[in-house]
């Protein structure tokens, strides 16, 4: 008899559903570090290239994607655009070391919902996050 899975990933839940998608291993635990601390949030996938994070995407539908900039198979605003064409209603958080104003213009016109120096700027990235999270709890 097949036992069934507590929670498949798949399923929508009242959490908000988070990937994470940058090439560097330090970045992508101190970001689940600081997100743990975020009631609400679940953390469904991590990607360290463009190519990973689309296919997670496409199989698990999260609910906010964070995508790095500048990643090895297929940069992040490669991948933002990839969603965007696709349709699929997502948030999208474009994270970066670059602070270059042509970086920020070009993901907002792509259809990034937002878009964060990940130095300065994360903590209005999580107070974003946090209150992406209480909006999905609401709704």
């Amino acid at each position: 008899m097949n036992k069934i899975k507590a929670i498949d990933a798949k399923v929508k839940t009242s959490k908000l559903r988070v990937i994470l998608a940058d090439d560097s291993p330090l970045i992508r635990e101190r970001i689940k570090d600081l997100l743990k601390d975020i009631n609400n949030v679940e953390i469904v996938g991590e990607a360290a290239n463009g190519l990973e994070a689309l296919q997670l995407i496409w199989d698990i539908k999260p609910d906010l994607v964070i995508l790095d900039i500048r990643m090895p198979e297929m940069n992040g605003i490669e991948v933002l655009k990839k969603i965007r064409e696709k349709g699929i209603d997502m948030k999208i958080c474009m994270v970066t070391n670059s602070t270059d104003k042509q970086y920020r213009d070009r993901c907002l016109a792509e259809g990034a919902d937002y878009f964060f120096d990940k130095n300065p700027d994360i903590d209005k990235m999580l107070e974003v996050i946090s209150s992406l999270a209480n909006n999905k709890k609401g709704g």
